[in-house]
């Protein structure tokens, strides 16, 4: 199933693109290589047999306006966060905006190799159809002006403790209509509603 498949490195260091190049190409990847998060996004297709391995730290567009110029364009293929800089924020904040995984420089190349393969394995099986569409509008359209308005925050990429202050609410009251929303919408994570938002509102483009 992995033949063939495409990986897509953004990464301004060129040992790095060098390397991951080598070793992807010897795990049996098709493996195209950016210096920068822009060059990217002017050449990107969205596929369900790819995967992006995308620096977050970059000058010019970081890592983390790349995912949201890539949900903005409705363009949703799986994200594996490379960083030296791991500390919890960053990791909680790429995770929310939508990466399926978060590898800590230096890695271990079969670990890797594996996290890839399993990123791009879930794409395949996924696949959101336009009945699955009108499930989400049937879904959103439920849900009270507050719990939109606590969406909203959350696909913003706010913390509940800005939604809260944003909201004059407590943050306890932001976390269970948080809890409420996800139960509603029959999603399993932050990433789950962004993305279920998004894809209602390109129209079903999502995968």
């Amino acid at each position: 199933m992995m033949q063939n498949a495409t990986v897509f490195v953004v990464d301004d260091e060129p040992s790095v693109r060098d390397s991951l190049r080598c070793l992807l190409e010897s795990a049996g990847f098709v493996v195209r290589t950016f210096s920068a998060a822009r060059e990217f996004l002017d050449t990107v297709v969205d596929s369900d047999r790819s995967c992006l391995l995308l620096d977050l730290r970059m000058p010019g567009m970081d890592g983390m306006q790349l995912q949201r110029q890539l949900a903005e364009k409705g363009i949703y293929l799986p994200i594996i966060i490379l960083t030296a800089y791991a500390d919890v924020p960053t990791t909680v904040k790429a995770l929310r905006a939508g990466a399926v995984d978060l590898v800590e420089k230096p890695y271990d190349d079969e670990d890797l190799i594996a996290r890839i393969e399993s990123a791009i394995a879930r794409a395949i099986a996924v696949s959101w159809t336009e009945s699955e569409r009108a499930t989400i509008a049937t879904k959103l359209a439920t849900l009270s002006i507050r719990e939109h308005q606590v969406l909203e925050g959350i696909v913003a990429g706010k913390w509940v403790k800005m939604i809260a202050q944003e909201l004059g609410t407590s943050h306890n009251t932001v976390r269970n209509q948080r809890a409420r929303l996800l139960e509603k919408m029959g999603a399993e994570s932050d990433a789950d509603l962004v993305r279920m938002v998004m894809f209602d509102r390109m129209g079903g483009s999502q995968r």
